[in-house]
């Protein structure tokens, strides 16, 4: 709201104009916000409101007259634009179109009115082939009550309108420290989760490492000497030993 209320308040009543057509035209830019900044100048006495209503009023229906040509000129072709794609589908094209056939001025009238709906509608109200003096009578009879309503109601709560536009400039302010505090938190979160994962997953390849079977080595075997031993054969003399021999028993035993 400020920077457009600089901008107008620049380039005075060329601004005014300017960004009312744009607004017109599809360009996101409610047609509300420079009517209410066009009042709040007035009010300051940097514009003369005598001039600033009728040009609210002619950028309003310019930029709505160029719509309905565009769509009259280029018909169905309109709908392969990329930037038409934006504001105005197929489907939407053919809602309008039925109900343009229905009730051509209450359409026009109510769609004058609706926020978002205007650029379509103006588009599709000549590409259905309205007549053009049946759409000058609808919109400039609906521009002709809207605009100077809300121009008047700007204009004498201009100080009730400039104190909600600093409170909402600080609750912007405000909202966007808490989104940083909020991402700044999930950053926070989401490292210790990575972190966590990452020591969670070392952990489980250590202890399956732990569990794996280890690899066969054959055992080393020293050879005892001059000892046979229970169960072994004794290489030497071919005897099987089923125990320790004492020595000195061993004749005793033969005999």
């Amino acid at each position: 709201m400020e920077a457009l209320q600089g901008f107008v308040d620049h380039f005075t009543y060329l601004g005014i104009f300017a960004v009312l057509v744009l607004g017109s035209l599809g360009v996101p830019i409610p047609e509300e916000m420079p009517i209410i900044a066009a009042a709040v100048l007035s009010h300051e006495g940097v514009v003369r409101w005598w001039l600033a209503l009728p040009v609210c009023l002619l950028g309003v229906l310019s930029g709505d007259m160029v719509l309905y040509w565009v769509g009259r000129h280029w018909g169905a072709n309109i709908l392969t634009w990329r930037v038409v794609r934006l504001v105005l589908t197929p489907q939407r094209a053919q809602w309008l179109q039925a109900a343009y056939r229905r009730h051509a001025l209450k359409t026009l009238v109510t769609a004058r009115h609706v926020t978002g709906v205007r650029a379509a509608a103006f588009l599709t109200a000549g590409m259905a082939r309205v007549p053009f003096w049946k759409f000058v009578v609808a919109d400039a009879g609906a521009a002709a009550l809207g605009v100077p309503f809300l121009f008047g109601l700007a204009y004498f709560f201009t100080e009730e309108i400039t104190a909600i536009a600093a409170d909402v400039h600080r609750m912007e302010r405000w909202l966007a420290l808490a989104g940083l505090l909020v991402l700044a938190a999930l950053l926070v979160v989401g490292v210790w989760r990575w972190k966590r994962r990452l020591g969670t997953e070392r952990l489980e390849g250590e202890r399956v490492e732990g569990h794996s079977p280890r690899p066969w080595e054959p055992c080393a075997v020293s050879p005892l000497e001059d000892t046979p031993t229970l169960g072994v054969g004794n290489a030497c003399d071919g005897e099987h030993v089923h125990g320790r021999i004492p020595e000195g028993k061993g004749e005793d035993a033969q005999r």
